[in-house]
């Protein structure tokens, strides 16, 4: 079983009664994961949130996820309606805006760009999400 898979059964006590998963990766808030180690000597000035998002058939759901174990689930953190566009993470860490802006890292770029073709598929009124200007 997948690290996907195992974050999507672990997300399903968190979702109304049958609501389907088609999208699931971490994500994590605070300070930019490249600049922890740097930064932890000064103390950080915001305290690091790590939270699974979870792309529904009905919304787009953010559970809170412990720091000692981040791919276990805890609470429901924010749920957003579908109309609610990811932004398309770029480098090694990029961000999305949610209901706080959080950090996504490369492993789960794919992940987001699949859950932004899916959100945009229902509402293909909508334009679809510009890439960020390059670096």
């Amino acid at each position: 079983m997948t690290l996907r898979d195992k974050l999507a059964q672990r997300a399903v006590p968190y979702l109304e009664p049958g609501e389907q998963i088609q999208a699931v990766f971490t994500a994590q808030s605070g300070l930019k994961p490249t600049r922890i180690v740097s930064n932890s000597v000064l103390g950080p000035k915001e305290p690091i949130r790590y939270v699974i998002v979870v792309v529904t058939d009905r919304a787009i759901v953010v559970l809170d996820a412990g720091a000692v174990r981040p791919h276990f689930p805890k609470s429901v953190l924010a749920r957003l309606p579908r109309a609610t566009r990811l932004d398309e993470p770029s480098g090694s860490w990029g961000t999305i805006q949610l209901n706080r802006q959080y950090w996504v890292g490369k492993r789960y770029r794919e992940d987001v760009m699949a859950a932004n073709q899916l959100l945009h598929s229902t509402n293909p009124s909508d334009p679809p999400p510009s890439a960020p200007p390059p670096p």
